[in-house]
């Protein structure tokens, strides 16, 4: 017989207003909040997050580079996730990228 594994803790729902707010509404373009990475760099010294890259940059910059891993890399979730989710244009995943320019 195969021994069960014990379950972990759900983790808190991930709010995008009051206390605790961190992250942005999905008709905001998702994603953290200025808050947000603050308060996540604090709970976990060492941290390079930083948030979304959503002006212009120039070329071959270390911005446009990171721009251009997270869209490579969001578009792995968005191919993976349900039909539902990528065919709705207001799902996080779709806005998120939206707001990173992708």
């Amino acid at each position: 017989m195969a021994v069960k594994k014990p379950r972990k803790k759900a983790e808190p729902i991930k709010k995008t207003t009051g206390k605790g707010g961190n992250y942005r509404p999905t008709g905001k373009g998702a994603g953290m909040t200025k808050k947000g990475v603050a308060a996540y760099r604090k709970a976990n010294p060492g941290s390079k997050l930083k948030t979304a890259v959503t002006g212009k940059v120039k070329k071959g910059s270390k911005a446009a580079k990171r721009r251009k891993s997270y869209c490579a890399r969001s578009l792995g979730q968005l191919k993976k996730s349900s039909a539902k989710t990528k065919n709705d244009p207001n799902s996080r995943i779709r806005q998120a990228r939206k707001r990173w320019k992708c």
